[in-house]
């Protein structure tokens, strides 16, 4: 970071309390974090450290709804489980709050209000997507579809969960409901909302070259190349109005006239909640809230994943500047995704490693996963977490060279000396040039640190255990102790030093392991004995996460085998619908679209347009004359621009492979399915 400070605020993005913490969590948003405030107040920095748990937004209540819970239950549960995992593990929040808390509320609505009394919304009456069955709007985590970017089935209204890109509910593909599985229905509804476009030119600006009002507010080269990637690709595609209000019942309650039943949009709400969680902290310490907020000597640093930067490089800075009196953030160091064991992590098919689980499963062994993760970290592009490549990077690195230095010299000098730190004599130029090394390392093992580069940061730590390896290995004190005691008292005091500088170096990448090395070393005038810093990771072990993995993954697909039955429905509702047997005349690829086909119909009645997502399950030509079951009277909607008239009925099994619903026998276009 080019400019001092006086007091740094570092936040992590608020995990949502709808499930438990994995790797891909930690080593996003959570284990860098730590890392870099632990450097800050090695450093005797003032810093505080914020986080909390995310407990609204559609996503809570929808596990709620699963789970046939209140959203209230939810959210205590995953609350307390996070929380525990993080100080299990040693993740050193200053404060972790929760955004369900009296003071985030009053937070929260008080500053909506201001922007609201600033004049910093439009009220627009739109049509928002509704659920017939269940007589409700549906807010953007309640409508499912095929994301029109990447035509992956694993789109939300507001994100596609495969390939990150923002979306609104109406730019879906076939919307579904995701309480009731049913077609939605637009229906007038209310909202607040922000026009970003306004904003567009400060905003780039202050992305592109870190000026702000004029001033240099902070070096736009240290930020990552993606997070200004994505953000530009968003300010240039053109910013639009983004409703900041929700029509649900689990929330910030909107403070303003006409706005029953309307909650704060969670993307205002949850980063309000470091303000909140830093107002709490402050309460009867010295320094006021404001301070880590409002001063220009304070630099604020938000730690999250790739899925949140135009939550906390946009949407939030807009907030904060048209608020006014808040500081936006000098850096947000957004890393990528973490992947596992060849795949992506799933939450929704159990494929990851939970952070809970591994302290049960592997207590004592923190330090490893900081360690592994650290060295994979995706800072730049994805990257991936194997229980081969854990194994590997603990038995060759921690054990071989970090445990194996610290565990020689440990021997050697109660060997030698019972332990007394020896004197140390000449230096020759080999120890001079073994501790200016150490001092170089050192040196970079903080300016990597100040430029968010952790991974090039603790290979610098890990290579001052490489120079002493090498130093030993070289000088052989095991062999002058017979020929050359005096110099043998200097080799090892050198090799001492060195073990005291592994000792600071690692005090944000591996603090259990710190402490330790302080016990062992930190007398200056005796080495004391202890346990092995590290032990090696067998074979069982690793074959144990393996398989707990494969059992996961085939437990979730079991589970998930067959649909549950869905609510029940009269029989004058069944009725209404008009399915009838009809033949496909024509096919063709919709441009652009890789799923979608364009079917005319002989429908019996009529010969008619229907839009099918299909295209990846049939050719056009093989389902020309084809037999199928099609819904006439859905209403007609436009689908990449083609409006379809009806919808082709299919069975879809547990991999997702489609088939029709064809008449076993030979039956006229027209006849009725009932």
């Amino acid at each position: 970071m080019t400019k001092s400070f006086k007091r740094h605020l570092v936040t992590s993005a608020l995990p949502y309390a709808n499930g438990p913490l994995h790797l891909g969590h930690l080593a996003g948003a959570y284990l860098p974090a730590d890392i870099y405030v632990r450097y800050l107040k090695s450093r005797g920095e003032n810093v505080a450290f914020i986080c909390g748990s995310d407990e609204h937004g559609a996503a809570i209540t929808l596990r709620a709804k699963k789970e046939g819970k209140s959203p209230q239950e939810i959210v205590d549960n995953y609350h307390h489980i996070n929380k525990k995992a993080f100080e299990d593990f040693g993740i050193n929040f200053d404060y972790y709050d929760r955004t369900s808390s009296k003071t985030h509320h009053e937070t929260a609505q008080d500053f909506f209000k201001t922007l609201d009394t600033k004049g910093c919304f439009d009220v627009q009456k739109t049509e928002q997507y509704f659920d017939e069955e269940n007589q409700q709007f549906l807010a953007d985590r309640y409508i499912s579809g095929e994301c029109p970017n990447c035509h992956s089935d694993r789109a939300y209204g507001d994100q596609c969960e495969n390939c990150g890109t923002a979306l609104s509910p109406k730019e879906l593909i076939n919307p579904k409901s995701t309480i009731s599985g049913n077609s939605p229905v637009l229906k007038e509804t209310s909202h607040w909302f922000l026009p970003m476009e306004k904003e567009a030119d400060w905003l780039k600006e202050w992305i592109v070259n870190g000026v702000l009002d004029g001033k240099q507010h902070h070096s736009s080269k240290e930020w990552r190349k993606h997070v200004v990637g994505q953000c530009l690709s968003w300010i240039d595609g053109g910013l639009h109005s983004r409703a900041m209000t929700r029509d649900l019942d689990w929330g910030v309650k909107v403070p303003a006239a006409g706005a029953d039943g309307k909650v704060l949009y969670v993307w205002l709400d949850a980063p309000i909640g470091y303000i909140s969680a830093t107002k709490k902290w402050a309460e009867g310490k010295d320094n006021p809230w404001e301070d880590y907020w409002k001063s220009e000597d304070t630099a604020l640093v938000h730690f999250i994943g790739k899925d949140n930067i135009v939550f906390h490089c946009i949407i939030f800075p807009i907030l904060l500047k048209l608020h006014g009196g808040y500081n936006l953030p000098v850096n947000v160091p957004a890393n990528q995704f973490l992947n596992l064991e060849g795949d992506k992590i799933s939450t929704s098919r159990n494929w990851a490693v939970w952070l809970h689980e591994y302290l049960e499963d592997l207590p004592g062994r923190q330090d490893e996963l900081r360690y592994v993760l650290t060295s994979i970290a995706p800072e730049s592009k994805d990257s991936e977490f194997t229980w081969k490549d854990y194994q590997a990077r603990v038995n060759n690195e921690l054990v071989a060279i970090l445990g194996n230095f610290v565990n020689r010299v440990i021997v050697l000098t109660n060997k030698y000396y019972d332990g007394q730190v020896p004197e140390v004599k000449n230096l020759e130029s080999i120890d001079e040039q073994v501790l200016n090394q150490v001092e170089s390392h050192e040196r970079l093992v903080g300016e990597k640190l100040l430029s968010f580069k952790f991974r090039e940061a603790q290979a610098e730590a890990m290579n001052i255990a490489r120079a002493g390896n090498k130093y030993l290995a070289d000088e052989e004190p095991w062999k002058k102790i017979k020929t050359d005691p005096e110099r043998t008292k200097t080799i090892m005091a050198v090799a001492i030093q060195i073990c005291k500088k592994l000792e600071q170096v690692f005090v944000p990448f591996l603090p259990e392991t710190s402490d330790s090395l302080n016990k062992m070393f930190g007398n200056s005038d005796m080495v004391v004995q202890g346990n092995l810093l590290f032990q090696k990771v067998e074979d069982n072990i690793i074959q144990q996460q393996i398989d707990k993995l494969k059992q996961q993954q085939m437990l979730q697909a079991t589970e998930k085998s067959t649909t549950p039955q869905k609510e029940n429905i009269s029989f004058d509702e069944f009725v209404k619908m008009d399915i009838r047997v009809g033949t496909i005349l024509e096919a063709e690829k919709v441009p652009k679209a890789d799923k979608l086909l364009k079917l005319i119909v002989d429908t019996g009645i009529d010969k008619r347009t229907v839009v099918s997502g299909i295209a990846e399950h049939y050719t056009a030509e093989e389902i020309i004359g084809k037999k199928v079951s099609v819904l006439l009277n859905l209403a007609p909607r436009k689908i990449r621009g083609v409006e379809s008239q009806g919808m082709i009925l299919m069975a879809e099994n547990q991999e997702g492979k489609l088939a029709f619903v064809s008449p076993e026998k030979e039956m006229d276009s027209g006849s009725e399915i009932r």
